[in-house]
């Protein structure tokens, strides 16, 4: 008889309620929610985005690894008070992956499964997403944006005008949530998705190219954005080696080298190089 999985359940419901409270305090005040608490349903769309595109990029990762005989745990998430309500979520591996061809499966899975519930989002929020004069909003947090996001704004909500901005609907602001993480994952470097791509791959070669890469987050850290320095930091400390396969001898086949192209042009694609910024005069 298989256990029910009580902490999978329990921190999938916590990140519920904390995706949710962000979502609520998008547009609504405190003192709305106390005096009409009915109100808290209005988290229910950027919760239900977020909490979606989150799923189907881990589960998607738990089907590939079963499908390849490697052991793996359900999704874990994360709740957290932070920005968006959570920390992401992760399944841990239990066993090792065997092949490149299994490599590219579990890594290439839950970026391309989360990038196409983030497309649905941003294309599904972005019409329902307000443009605002931007006077009076200096010192405001501002969402940067990358080149897919950028180019759906201006064929859904056209040429913005001077001094206007997009107030982004929660769901937009979920596919964009959802799109910055891709991008993240998609970085090849160590035991990232991108990682398990890459290394499949290039094999050996792979540990030098982490290392040039997190040079250049931290090169990017000091220019642009400083949360690329915590990121870089963050790779170190987890390794840039990747782990080897027990059968590299095995060459991956044309399906797997096209799906290394897609999740590529999906990381350029995504890539925000400064995410976040604080409007100024």
């Amino acid at each position: 008889m298989r256990k029910i999985p009580w902490l999978h359940i329990v921190l999938f419901i916590a990140t519920f309620f904390s995706t949710l409270t962000v979502g609520v305090l998008q547009t609504q005040t405190i003192e709305d929610i106390i005096k009409t608490p009915s109100k808290i349903t209005a988290g229910l769309p950027f919760s239900l985005a977020l909490m979606l595109i989150l799923l189907c990029h881990e589960l998607s990762h738990y089907i590939a690894s079963r499908k390849h005989h490697v052991k793996a745990t359900l999704p874990y998430f994360i709740p957290a008070p932070t920005l968006i309500g959570t920390f992401g979520a992760f399944i841990k591996m239990k066993s090792p992956i065997t092949t490149r061809e299994a490599l590219i499966d579990i890594g290439a899975s839950g970026p391309i499964a989360g990038f196409i519930v983030s497309l649905l989002a941003v294309i599904i929020g972005l019409p329902l997403s307000k443009i605002i004069v931007a006077k009076g909003l200096e010192g405001s947090l501002a969402l940067g944006d990358s080149l897919l996001f950028s180019l759906l704004s201006r064929l859904i909500l056209g040429e913005l005008p001077e001094s206007y901005d997009v107030l982004l609907h929660p769901v937009a602001f979920a596919g964009w949530i959802g799109f910055f993480v891709t991008a993240l994952n998609l970085i090849p470097v160590g035991q990232l998705d991108g990682g398990h791509i890459a290394y499949a791959l290039l094999g050996g070669k792979h540990e030098n190219m982490s290392k040039i890469l997190v040079l250049s987050m931290l090169i990017l850290g000091f220019l642009f954005w400083e949360g690329w320095i915590i990121w870089a930091i963050l790779l170190i400390i987890l390794g840039l080696r990747h782990p080897p396969v027990m059968y590299w001898e095995a060459p991956l086949d044309s399906r797997r080298r096209l799906i290394s192209w897609i999740t590529a042009i999906i990381f350029v694609l995504t890539f925000i190089p400064v995410p976040f910024t604080v409007m100024m005069k």
